[in-house]
């Protein structure tokens, strides 16, 4: 990326030095580690523990805002939730954005940098019904996004979803060339890292990291591979996506809820 691409190489606001704060943080080898929130009381647990960024899972974000995922709760209520997350912390914070919900890219760009927020995923897989964008269309998208950040003179980390995985498109050989390709054309239009959702194999996570010219993203899921052997194979940013609301909130619901409603004293449990 040229120095044009990236504003703060021109005005170091606080935004655009948080921008470039976050854009550091991504080391292949050695990640930066995203225990991604839903609200702004967990993003100051994610500051409390002494985690240097925020980040958000759209899918925990809509649950406490009471939707499902796939873009399925309106761009106001993100917008605004995104704006407490980022008012209650001192760290950069970053978004899952899902595909920018309908809006248009400098719409997009103006409204979500009001936001206070630097950096923001953008996948390639429409999320109502999972089907794959062509790599040109989401590469130009891309592309879009980044021209409009320059025209506006902010600065926003841009984090290219791929969903090649995840939907199962073609057999495996077919989606790790997928990702490949689309990983080297996303980073060349404007994108800072690739995010490869659904590979957890460390052989295929080598080949990403070793084959994409840039930072790369990997979900820890279950924590079948430790934060030091995702280290080891290359990755750049390692995020948690809903499994940790989630697994806190089936507790609730499984026990806490549950010893309430049948008179125990769930502070015991």
């Amino acid at each position: 990326m040229s120095d044009l691409s990236h504003p703060e190489a021109r005005d170091a606001s606080p935004s655009r030095e948080k921008a470039a704060t976050l854009r550091r943080l991504h080391v292949a080898g050695d990640p930066l580690v995203l225990p991604n929130a839903w609200d702004a009381a967990s993003a100051r647990m994610v500051e409390a523990a002494g985690l240097p960024a925020v980040a958000t899972s759209s899918a925990a974000t809509a649950a406490v805002l009471g939707y499902d995922d796939g873009e399925a709760a309106p761009v106001e209520e993100v917008l605004a939730a995104t704006e407490r997350i980022v008012r209650a912390v001192s760290l950069p914070v970053t978004v899952d954005f899902e595909r920018g919900y309908g809006l248009a890219p400098a719409e997009l760009v103006e409204r979500f940098a009001a936001t206070g927020a630097v950096g923001l995923n953008l996948e390639d897989s429409n999320p109502p019904d999972g089907n794959m964008i062509d790599i040109a269309e989401q590469a130009d998208f891309l592309a879009a996004v980044r021209e409009a950040a320059v025209s506006l003179n902010v600065d926003l980390v841009v984090n290219a979803r791929t969903d090649s995985f995840l939907r199962r498109s073609g057999p495996p050989e077919a989606q790790l060339t997928a990702t490949l390709d689309r990983g080297a054309r996303y980073l060349a239009a404007g994108a800072d890292c690739v995010y490869p959702l659904g590979v957890g194999d460390p052989g295929v996570i080598r080949v990403l990291t070793e084959g994409i010219p840039g930072p790369v993203n990997v979900a820890y899921g279950l924590g079948k591979l430790s934060l030091a052997e995702l280290a080891a194979l290359g990755v750049a940013r390692v995020t948690f996506g809903p499994a940790l609301q989630r697994h806190l909130y089936d507790t609730f619901g499984s026990a806490l809820f549950s010893a309430v409603a049948s008179g125990e004293n769930p502070f015991t449990l």
